[in-house]
């Protein structure tokens, strides 16, 4: 319950942060729980209460539409809008809603809500528009990340090696593979390693993401609780030149601080 509380302040601030930047004279969203829908919770600009509340089925409607496909849509006159289901007419109607769009959520290939923003003008929205609804549900997905991994790190470990052991093993191989002279075994140990990124089965979330062999090690000896210093022991590198390639990894992930790096090269399957 508190957790829900709490997604529910971000996505509040997401929305409000997303209609300042805009000027959308109404935002809304909501986050998905154990179905596969989701339900409007949090509203700004709305002037009736027809929103709230709603329960929207995958498929149904454009943001209906948006959950069952994991990818951002938009309708210039919701009412005669064809591609999408008209379910909601009422409720979108009632608030004088015209051109929606909607933006998806994604927290490892799972689409965890959906973000709006409206007009009530039949107008397509901008591409400044697109951008900024796109990086609020970016911001929203980053914090779910990092609150998964929070819960995964304090559950009970299941029976057997615990996939931290198996990631630890994953961050000595990383920093064993520069080191061997031999090309192929170095190249057997990188191969070794590629299959562990992939073995948890996590999508590429963030898909373009290509990060260096270096900046690969680094991060994976960050995952590993290494602060600066003992990742330079560890790599044989300058502690200057850890921070460099860190500092290089957090600017292609879009991450601000170690660990959402960290949580961001998870899902984007650069680390298991």
């Amino acid at each position: 319950m508190r957790e829900h509380v709490e997604s529910s302040v971000e996505l509040r601030g997401a929305l409000l942060r997303l209609r300042r930047a805009t000027g959308l004279p109404v935002v809304f969203g909501g986050l998905t729980h154990e179905t596969r829908g989701l339900r409007i919770g949090e509203l700004n600009g709305a002037v009736t209460p027809a929103l709230r509340g709603l329960a929207i089925s995958a498929g149904s409607g454009l943001g209906g539409k948006c959950l069952a496909l994991g990818r951002p849509c938009a309708v210039t006159d919701y009412p005669s809008a064809r591609h999408i289901t008209h379910e909601y007419d009422g409720p979108v109607s009632a608030e004088g809603l015209r051109s929606v769009i909607a933006v998806p959520v994604v927290v490892r290939r799972k689409v965890r809500g959906v973000l709006y923003g409206a007009l009530r003008d039949a107008l397509p929205v901008g591409e400044r528009v697109f951008d900024a609804a796109v990086a609020a549900a970016r911001d929203v997905e980053q914090v779910l990340a990092v609150r998964d991994e929070v819960r995964e790190l304090l559950a009970p470990p299941p029976p057997g090696p615990s996939w931290e052991e198996v990631r630890q093993a994953y961050g000595e191989l990383r920093e064993l593979a520069p080191k061997v002279t031999d090309p192929e075994l170095r190249e057997r140990l990188l191969a070794v390693c590629g299959r562990l990124e992939t073995a948890s089965g996590a999508p590429a979330a963030l898909p373009g993401v290509a990060l260096t062999p270096r900046e690969t090690d680094v991060l994976a000896a960050v995952a590993s609780g290494a602060t600066n210093a003992t990742a330079a022991v560890r790599l044989g590198l300058r502690p200057e030149t850890v921070k460099g390639y860190l500092r290089s990894a957090m600017r292609k992930l879009g991450a601000h601080t170690r660990m959402e790096a960290v949580v961001a090269a998870r899902r984007a399957g650069a680390l298991p």
